[in-house]
């Protein structure tokens, strides 16, 4: 076993292990201390867009964890190349290492949800990982010296040398280098692989969810939401059919769909929060949890959509959200008249770019606080983030939101649309089958069909729904809510012969416009076309 492979490999168990110790460790402060997080929530906003596009298409909502893998895996890599230099210089090889170390306690303290504490458990993991490396350096360095063994001299007869002496010759060099002993190996791979599993098993409990999660619970409980100064209207059980798989009318948080930057949910204190409105308007205004509170909250039941929602795909969710108006917040700060768009900032970084119409006109636009009776969780943007009615959630949906910045569309430039996306986006008409299940087996005979149209600041005026290649039929729809919310439908099909068939939908929103059968990837304004299902009958 050469020496630069036992030296790499001392490198990347040492990276393991501080890595590892320190996710570990990281549980007791909160995620702003794991250092995997805050290095891959630093490299979120810097990836250049011909990389994220692919990402996202490949990886869809898997992407974070593709980043945190990746994240973790180049750490790796670089402790590898670290402890291979460490075979030709050890002393330049382990300044690097710390050097390596104290990228993610520099990271963590330029995030603005970090504080100086939160870097105590990578400093502690520092000092192990270079505890590791120096030990495994030495064990290493040993067996390769246990490896180097002064050769033997050779003997030939006397009668085979010209002069007939006795006395030995000696070899062409003072040493060879013969074969370590078997015990010595084991004895660094048994050291090098217990501390590696250890390192590996640290690492892993550290990214679990729990420890992803830690504290917000406590966070959510110390906020009390008061009673809604205007509640919503009861739902009527004739908007929701009863059909068998069809999704609820309002979605359980624990179903609601997520998409955002943050690797992990921000653990905001609601008495430390505050929103700041400022840019071009007449006067700044900077609201706490307390004021907010204190202000008469309204219920209203919303869906929202988010962009990266395929055809007939679950990025979308109905629920019944508590905040206060936006444009009552801004009459407050009294934006210029030449503004035309309102910059909202999340804590992790995020922008989203919203048209001030839309936070400014007769739409429940809202800062919420609640979600379907309770606090909103954490990975849904607790203690306060923005609901917008019929825009993509990455123009509008704004979630830890922090300040409402007042200016114009062409002087700022949101985050997505920093990476290729627009910078409006309105939602557009949009249906799915929900029943029968993709590939399901049903019986022969009469096979109900039931899904859920959505056309926000529109309402959905018409269903229809085809069995094959046939003709075009209306579906029977649930009662409208509102025009902000989705609507269900039912409908079915009658001696459905045995075999193979696709079930195909549409829908037509209150102004006339039908959803466009063209197919489109959601990149840069949602995908568009027509949802099919296949099912067989039996």
């Amino acid at each position: 076993m050469r020496r630069p492979f036992r030296a790499a490999l001392a490198g990347i168990v040492a990276t393991l292990v501080l890595f590892g110790a320190a996710d570990l460790i990281a549980r007791a402060f909160g995620p702003p201390a794991a250092p995997l997080l805050a290095l891959g929530q630093t490299i979120i906003p810097l990836a250049p867009t011909g990389l994220v596009k692919p990402v996202i298409d490949l990886f869809g909502t898997n992407d974070k964890l593709f980043l945190i893998l990746t994240t973790g895996l180049g750490s790796l890599v670089l402790g590898g190349l670290i402890g291979w230099l460490a075979s030709h210089r050890l002393s330049l090889a382990t300044a690097l290492l710390f050097v390596a170390g104290l990228v993610p306690i520099i990271v963590i303290l330029i995030r603005p949800e970090s504080s100086v504490v939160d870097i105590v458990p990578t400093l502690i993991g520092l000092a192990l990982g270079m505890t590791v490396f120096r030990l495994l350096m030495s064990v290493g360095m040993s067996l390769a010296e246990k490896g180097t063994a002064p050769a033997a001299p050779r003997r030939f007869p006397a009668a085979a040398r010209p002069n007939g002496s006795s006395a030995p010759e000696s070899s062409s060099s003072d040493s060879t280098e013969t074969p370590a002993s078997a015990p010595s190996r084991r004895r660094f791979f048994i050291i090098t692989g217990i501390i590696g599993t250890a390192g590996a098993a640290a690492m892993a409990a550290g990214q679990t969810v729990a420890a992803l999660t830690l504290d917000a619970g406590a966070a959510v409980a110390k906020l009390v939401l008061p009673k809604p100064a205007s509640t919503a209207p009861p739902i009527p059980t004739s908007a929701h059919p009863d059909v068998k798989g069809l999704a609820p009318f309002v979605t359980d948080p624990t179903d609601f769909y997520r998409i955002d930057t943050a690797l992990a949910p921000p653990v905001i204190d609601p008495q430390e929060w505050s929103l700041r409105i400022h840019g071009m308007v007449e006067t700044e205004v900077t609201l706490t949890m307390d004021d907010l509170l204190s202000l008469p909250l309204d219920e209203h039941h919303i869906t929202l959509t988010c962009v990266s929602n395929p055809v007939g795909g679950d990025l979308v969710g109905n629920a019944t959200w508590l905040g206060y108006p936006v444009r009552e917040l801004l009459r407050r700060a009294n934006p210029n008249k030449d503004a035309d768009m309102v910059l909202s900032h999340s804590i992790d970084g995020f922008s989203a770019s919203t048209p001030i119409e839309a936070l400014t006109d007769d739409r429940d636009s809202l800062l919420a606080v609640g979600m379907n009776g309770s606090p909103l969780p954490p990975e849904h943007g607790f203690p306060a983030r923005l609901v917008v009615p019929g825009l993509y959630g990455f123009v509008s949906a704004t979630k830890w939101v922090t300040e409402l910045e007042v200016t114009r569309f062409d002087e700022k430039t949101a985050y997505w649309t920093d990476r290729g996306w627009d910078a409006k986006a309105p939602i557009l008409v949009a249906s799915r089958v929900e029943v029968p299940k993709p590939l399901a087996k049903v019986s022969a005979g009469d096979v109900a069909v039931a899904g859920t149209a959505w056309a926000q600041r529109s309402g959905i005026k018409r269903v229809d729904v085809k069995l094959d290649d046939g003709e075009w039929t209306s579906a029977e729809l649930g009662d409208e809510v509102n025009i902000d919310t989705w609507r269900q439908w039912t409908t079915g099909f009658s001696d459905v012969d045995p075999g193979l068939h696709t079930v195909t939908v549409r829908a037509i929103d209150q102004d006339g416009n039908v959803q466009t059968p063209k197919r489109r990837k959601s990149i840069p304004n949602s995908a568009t076309g027509h949802h099919h299902i296949q099912f067989s009958v039996e």
